[in-house]
């Protein structure tokens, strides 16, 4: 099932255009995470339940959490809702390994 891929805010989304010229390796990676996720969005791995972090549910009012793993050391955070007509991949955040451990405190 096809879903439609959106950003959680316009700064995440203004971030990632501005990756095109920043870092454009991990531009073309996100943006092939995105097309895997509008033609699956439950293409990434799902978090349980109790370890998505409390500041992600909190900022983003969620309920489930989907990390989808870009180049070793950078990960894509995102959720899946639907509106009754389509399903909704909203990409959360991406983030180095180092950040990642800190938000699930893994270290």
């Amino acid at each position: 099932m096809e879903s439609k891929v959106i950003f959680a805010d316009n700064d995440l989304k203004e971030a990632f255009e501005r990756l095109k010229d920043e870092d454009e390796r991990l531009f073309k990676e996100i943006e092939n995470a995105l097309n895997k996720i509008r033609q699956d969005a439950f293409f990434g791995r799902n978090v349980k339940k109790n370890l998505i972090p409390k500041e992600l549910i909190q900022r983003y009012n969620i309920n489930n959490l989907w990390i989808y793993n870009l180049r070793k050391d950078w990960r894509l955070l995102y959720t899946i809702t639907n509106n009754e007509v389509e399903v909704l991949a909203i990409v959360l955040d991406w983030m180095d390994h180092k950040d990642y451990e800190k938000l699930f405190k893994f270290t």
